[in-house]
């Protein structure tokens, strides 16, 4: 297995996720307590959207924009979810105080963020911490990744891939 730069909990390389490969299962409860999996969208395309904390400024950006385009992405055979290593109860805070309504999945122990290489170290303010990164991927009506999006900037990336939805370009997305 090749080396990378995303770990598990035991500091074990995870193997790289490519464009074509199967999407990982997950299997986490929503805001609502809800038990969702990935196996769930089969048939349809699903973005899965990680994000580090709900109710920060990037995050509620990021969110609201996934939000404001959820119709469109519907229109499009799609679905929505974001994942964070918060708690449901801060998930349910989060999705009522802005609105949300599709489903914000809690990996309080990033379980699933590391098998997506969206969870590891992190450094803010001088202090080094585990934590979500900021990555996207679009997972296949047959359960494939289609495009992969890293360490992404909140504003306008939900129309970034919709657009490349739209455009049917999502496997050079990045």
């Amino acid at each position: 297995m090749p080396e990378h730069n995303t770990y598990n909990g035991r500091r074990e390389p995870v193997p790289m996720i490519d464009i074509g490969d199967p999407a990982p299962e997950f299997e986490l409860h929503n805001q609502h307590g809800e038990t969702v999996r990935r196996s769930d969208f089969d048939g349809q395309r699903l973005v899965v959207y990680f994000f580090p904390r709900a109710n920060t400024d990037g995050c509620t950006t990021e969110a609201k924009g996934f939000e404001d385009a959820l119709s469109t992405f519907a229109q499009r055979d799609t679905a929505v979810v974001g994942i964070s290593d918060d708690p449901v109860s801060d998930l349910e805070t989060f999705a009522t105080d802005h609105g949300l309504t599709f489903d914000l999945l809690s990996d309080e122990h990033g379980e699933v963020a590391t098998l997506y290489e969206s969870y590891g170290e992190k450094q803010l303010f001088g202090n080094t911490f585990d934590g979500v990164f900021r990555n996207t991927y679009v997972v296949g009506p047959d359960g494939r990744i289609e495009a992969v999006y890293e360490n992404v900037s909140p504003d306008g990336h939900a129309a970034d891939v919709l657009a490349a939805l739209e455009s049917a370009d999502v496997a050079s997305a990045d």
